[in-house]
């Protein structure tokens, strides 16, 4: 009997990492799909010649979509884990949610922390150095030589990374037993470096956030239609064509030898047509969209930057007056044992949407900012190198999410443990889970 229950428990076990794998397999590949026709949508399209940089472009491109699947896997996992748990508590004994467990959600952190260590050490930086390189000097010309110079530039990057971190670690804890433990590849360097990314990638939501914040009711405001209040747009689009015309007019009678004045006509005249359309729009918005929905979106904005700041002000000064409210590295109740609202499925409904609210923030944000503000694709004119600098930022920030909204207080998910690392006193080596 008890040989027969053992080899039922490993079927059992068995069975279960079968359908793990295949979820995450199944997850991964929606969200590699989605990326790729958002990065397609930006790509510039003459980029796409046939010789050899057709293929270092198709290459860059397949590792830039693999890191926006990830990044967007990691924004996603968060929620996805808040709204398993009230799941779990609504339908414990449930047959059609037994595959949702604790054991899947540990893997899916699992797998995104190794993915975004994947993506920030080794495939963006490839991408990039593939994408620049040209093969050394003496060498024949093609895709070997290209990448015999990014893998030596990778590796002499992995040697500059090493012994920045390296110096950090002796400045901050000169011990012998902390040098000695980042030999420790993967159990204590990696996670240690990782914990750096996300330090800077806190420090730039925490720069980000305010600001796009800020900039998220005139974003909206561009993208949606505003209500016509004592305006006559058929007066101001018979007002703009006339103008579009003469400068149209302007544009056949000025020489061809005044090249200034024909690139000046020429912006003038390319901003004329975007404000037509945009006239244009607006008057075929019908009634609801322009009365109803601009003002109801922007109550929403209002509303959720009211309850985010009162949030984190709350936090701010449960941190200061109750020391054991600071968020530590202890094990939490874990998956299906307790709610994470007072609210319950209505508190974690919203917290997920401040989650999405913050991070969406965050990107406004950080493209509103003047050092990035060259970073913003443009559909159909964005070269690889913006392509690659676009999912590095995102990618950071995304793994910078879970830390952020912790430590403000907009959830109280705990996944310091892995199950792996359940009984030892190693850390765990993911750093999203390290942090949290």
């Amino acid at each position: 009997m008890e040989g027969q229950d053992e080899v039922s428990a490993r079927e059992q076990h068995f069975h279960s990492q079968v359908r793990e794998s295949t979820i995450c397999f199944l997850l991964f590949a929606v969200l590699y799909i989605v990326s790729y026709f958002i990065i397609t949508r930006y790509k510039r399209k003459s980029d796409e010649q046939e010789d050899e940089d057709a293929v270092v472009n198709r290459i860059s491109l397949f590792l830039s979509t693999f890191t926006l699947a990830v990044s967007a896997g990691a924004v996603l996992l968060l929620p996805f884990s808040i709204i398993s748990n009230e799941i779990l508590l609504s339908f414990p004994h449930s047959y059609y949610i037994q595959w949702l467990n604790g054991s899947l959600i540990h893997g899916l952190w699992n797998l995104a922390s190794l993915f975004s260590n994947l993506c920030l050490f080794v495939l963006m930086p490839f991408a990039f150095f593939f994408l620049e390189s040209e093969g050394f000097a003496g060498l024949k010309k093609g895709i070997r030589a290209r990448i015999l110079e990014t893998l030596v530039m990778l590796i002499l990057l992995a040697l500059l990374i090493f012994g920045i971190v390296w110096v950090a670690s002796a400045l901050i804890d000169n011990d012998a037993a902390s040098m000695e433990s980042l030999y420790d590849l993967w159990e204590f360097y990696l996670p240690y470096l990782y914990s750096c990314i996300s330090l800077m990638g806190c420090l730039l939501l925490l720069l980000c956030t305010p600001v796009g914040l800020s900039r998220m009711f005139t974003v909206m405001g561009q993208l949606l239609v505003k209500p016509t209040i004592l305006e006559d747009l058929d007066e101001q689009i018979y007002i703009i064509t006339l103008e579009e015309e003469a400068l149209q007019r302007r544009l056949i009678g000025v020489s061809s030898s005044v090249e200034y004045n024909v690139m000046e006509l020429e912006k003038e005249l390319e901003n004329v047509k975007i404000l037509k359309t945009k006239l244009e729009r607006r008057k075929k918005a019908s009634a609801w969209e322009r009365n109803l929905v601009y003002p109801a979106v922007m109550v929403l904005l209002l509303i959720e930057t009211s309850i985010s700041v009162l949030l984190v002000a709350c936090n701010i000064l449960c941190l200061l007056v109750d020391e054991t409210a600071m968020p530590k590295g202890t094990r939490g109740p874990g998956i299906g044992n307790a709610s994470l609202s007072a609210f319950g499925f209505v508190g974690a409904a919203l917290e997920i949407i401040l989650i999405f609210y913050l991070m969406a923030s965050s990107v406004v944000g950080f493209y509103s900012l003047r050092v990035f503000g060259d970073f913003i694709p443009k559909k159909d004119d964005t070269t690889m190198t913006k392509i690659i600098g676009n999912c590095v930022s995102i990618l950071v920030l995304s793994s910078a999410l879970p830390v952020m909204s912790r430590t403000l207080g907009l959830h109280k998910l705990h996944l310091s443990h892995t199950s792996g690392d359940a009984g030892t006193n190693k850390p765990s080596a993911n750093g999203h889970q390290k942090a949290l």
